[in-house]
């Protein structure tokens, strides 16, 4: 085995002392090369790869700098090897081996794969691919973007409702994704004054592609369904609710401004400022409007965590309550004897309020559930268990800090 490691070791060192040290091209300097060599190399081992891999990269070029070596020495070294082939031919990023120019691509931020778009038309359909830009959604609006949304992204796109986007879909996509770089640079403040003014390449983009979609949300001009936490502003008449709403992002501040369904008579209600702590992707694909069919009630258990349609009439939509299921009254609460899960009756409790409030406790029948309710206390609909353990903590993180009346 040793043996082994040493006929290795001295091969390597053979192949290493054997490769032509090869000048820096103009285009590239020596920190980004290093950052393109730790970016594939962490990607892919130098020992996993196939010898005909291998031979398709065309490493020509091995750099170890001494530790001793300043960084200032580095750059005048490199600066004269640049000087040493101006005259020659040059390189683009274009000539990166397929894979390495896949990794760095991969690592851009949207910001990035923007800005590389508008460099040529390669570089832009590289940078448009849908699955360069699924990470990114998955990762900014995953959690609150679920699919009511999507579905009014593509009924928003089919329609015509916004026909002046849709008819020049190509070139404002593209004033979009303009914007979105611009926002990003230190001249930000003055975009709005110089859009108007502002002369820039068409680029295409596929109103139907991922890319086409995050700029939509980035930008604000879309409004997407979703629900928010604790609604108006944590108003105490939503304490530990979750309401339907249209939301649009406001990169400024990176919050969203909410527009909340009307209340019988009441006009639309809209919050400003929601952070984007307080949304979430619709949990059940229900109306706000409608009753939820309930699938779990023969499931539930007292100490199990519940999410209840409550609306306070019928004019009214449906918003989403946290409660948790309690024990009949004939019940002393010690698990060995309890039977309440054998029992048609269902006891709600909402410990947020006050022991005697009208809005503890509310029984519900298994067997026949449908909206109960009256004028006075609301009406209660279909109920959801929560199971989730990420769901449960974000109720808790919402819990008051004193019990309400």
């Amino acid at each position: 085995m040793l043996l082994y490691l040493i006929i290795i070791c001295f091969s390597l060192i053979l192949f290493l002392n054997c490769l032509a040290l090869k000048p820096l091209p103009p285009w590239a300097r020596p920190t980004e090369l290093r950052l393109l060599s730790l970016c594939f190399w962490k990607e892919i081992s130098f020992f996993s790869i196939p010898s005909s891999l291998k031979n398709s990269l065309n490493i020509t070029t091995i750099i170890i700098p001494s530790p001793k070596l300043s960084f200032k020495h580095m750059m005048s070294t490199s600066n004269d090897r640049v000087e040493e082939v101006s005259g020659g031919a040059e390189m683009s990023v274009l000539d990166l081996p397929e894979l390495v120019l896949e990794c760095i691509l991969e690592k851009l931020p949207p910001s990035g794969l923007c800005n590389m778009a508008a460099v040529c038309s390669s570089l832009r359909d590289r940078c448009m691919s849908d699955h360069l830009w699924e990470k990114h959604m998955k990762q900014k609006w995953g959690r609150i973007v679920g699919p009511a949304a999507y579905r009014e992204w593509q009924w928003h796109l089919a329609s015509g409702k916004d026909s002046t986007h849709l008819k020049q879909g190509k070139q404002r996509l593209w004033m979009k994704l303009f914007s979105f770089v611009r926002s990003f640079s230190w001249v930000r403040s003055k975009v709005h004054d110089t859009s108007k003014q502002t002369t820039t390449t068409r680029l295409p983009v596929d109103s139907n592609s991922i890319m086409s979609w995050y700029l939509a949300l980035e930008t604000g001009r879309f409004w997407f369904p979703a629900q928010v936490y604790n609604r108006e502003n944590g108003h105490v008449g939503f304490i530990l609710s979750c309401y339907d709403a249209e939301l649009s992002y406001d990169q400024s501040t990176d919050t969203f401004q909410a527009r909340y369904p009307p209340h019988g008579r009441r006009p639309i209600a809209i919050e400003c400022g929601v952070p984007r702590e307080r949304l979430r992707a619709a949990a059940v694909d229900t109306s706000p409007h409608d009753l939820h069919i309930s699938d779990c009630l023969n499931d539930l258990h007292p100490g199990d965590h519940i999410e209840i349609q409550w609306r306070r009439n019928k004019e009214f939509p449906y918003g989403w309550w946290y409660g948790v299921v309690g024990h009949l009254e004939s019940c002393d609460g010690n698990e060995n004897f309890c039977h309440c899960h054998n029992s048609e009756t269902l006891i709600l409790e909402f410990n947020q309020y006050t022991p005697g409030s009208r809005w503890r406790k509310t029984t519900i029948n298994r067997k026949d559930h449908r909206e109960e309710g009256n004028e006075a206390d609301g009406f209660y609909g279909g109920i959801r268990k929560v199971n989730n353990e990420e769901e449960i903590k974000m109720w808790k993180r919402l819990w008051p800090v004193e019990v309400l009346e």
